[in-house]
């Protein structure tokens, strides 16, 4: 009786570069999945094929042709005349800008004197015009008071009264002086500042826009797990085959002790395929099939026979089979199995 072969295990190499096939095929269509077209009031984006390259694949050598992408944005028309108007004034804006720069090289060359002698006279300066005036006009004020209270010019009562005035005045200037600095300082680094602040003004409208890319859904399509499929289906088959190598004495027990006396006596038994139903193929006997069946006219309750079937042995054995008078074939198993 011959035994089943165990089956081949899987090819290492060859079940990773299938995976990596597998991989790669998914890859591409997720890509081509998530390469959605959009079109807006404002633009569109476009994805598009533009060439393709090769990944070796480091585990086997294979080589992978993959497509090369390109994500492409178009303005609308509107939206296009908008962006070249503003390309032109920002363009405008830089120049400006670099002509202007020139004069900051002398201009930050020159030092911003902040001394107590450079702020007092600002002060001085500012303070004038507004202090002056109104200094002047209380003057005129207790000049013409003195005046009409009888007090002459030249008296000490008039002196005295021009005097504390002018102490007055002095104490205008000294307060000007204790709480003005600051406000002197600040003026000073604002209008230092004030062309520097104007050229960085022009540099910033000069930056070019980045676009901006919409978010679409990425849908993702499994890989499928070849390598364990593949793995699998070994262990099923080495598990039938185990079990097949387990039931092998069974059968060959089964096989001759279907009427052990028949066998020695060489006793023909029928086998022809025509009189039997519920066939089933249960392995093989030195090349030929060995079947559980039942005969025709038993029920299907009735226990399964195992044997061969007479058409099969009569093209290895012709000589161990023999025709009843109304022509059903009949099996002599003693020579059909001699040399088993």
């Amino acid at each position: 009786m011959g035994k089943p072969s165990a089956p081949a295990p899987p090819d290492p190499k060859a079940t990773a570069s299938a995976q990596t096939a597998t991989n790669v095929g998914t890859a591409i269509a997720n890509q081509q999945l998530g390469n959605v077209n959009q079109i807006t009031p404002y633009g569109n984006l476009t994805y598009s094929q533009t060439g393709t390259y090769d990944y070796t694949d480091p585990h086997t050598g294979q080589v992978h042709t993959l497509p090369k992408q390109t994500a492409t944005q178009t303005f609308s028309p509107s939206q296009q005349a908008i962006f070249d108007q503003s390309q032109v004034a920002q363009r405008n804006l830089a120049g400006t800008a670099a002509d202007q720069s020139a004069f900051l090289r002398d201009y930050l060359g020159q030092p911003v004197n902040l001394s107590n002698e450079a702020v007092e006279s600002r002060l001085f300066d500012l303070g004038r015009k507004r202090l002056d005036p109104a200094l002047q006009e209380r003057q005129e004020r207790l000049e013409s008071s003195l005046s009409n209270r009888g007090v002459k010019m030249g008296s000490d009562a008039y002196d005295r009264a021009i005097e504390l005035n002018r102490q007055a005045e002095n104490d205008a200037y000294n307060q000007l002086l204790l709480t003005g600095r600051r406000q002197g300082v600040q003026e000073a680094l604002s209008e230092r500042n004030q062309p520097i602040n104007e050229i960085t003004a022009l540099l910033s409208g000069s930056q070019v826009s980045q676009p901006n890319f919409v978010n679409t859904q990425q849908p993702q399509m499994p890989t499928v797990d070849y390598a364990g499929l593949v793995q699998d289906n070994y262990n099923q088959q080495l598990g039938i085959y185990n079990q097949q190598m387990q039931n092998a004495g069974g059968i060959a027990g089964g096989l001759f002790g279907l009427g052990s006396s028949a066998l020695r006596a060489g006793i023909p038994l029928m086998s022809d395929r025509r009189v039997k139903k519920d066939i089933k193929k249960a392995g093989t006997v030195d090349g030929m099939g060995l079947y559980r069946f039942r005969y025709k006219g038993e029920s299907k309750s009735a226990p399964m026979h195992l044997g061969l079937m007479a058409q099969e042995v009569e093209k290895k054995k012709p000589d161990a089979v023999m025709e009843r008078h109304d022509g059903v074939k009949m099996v002599d198993y003693g020579k059909a199995l001699e040399a088993v």
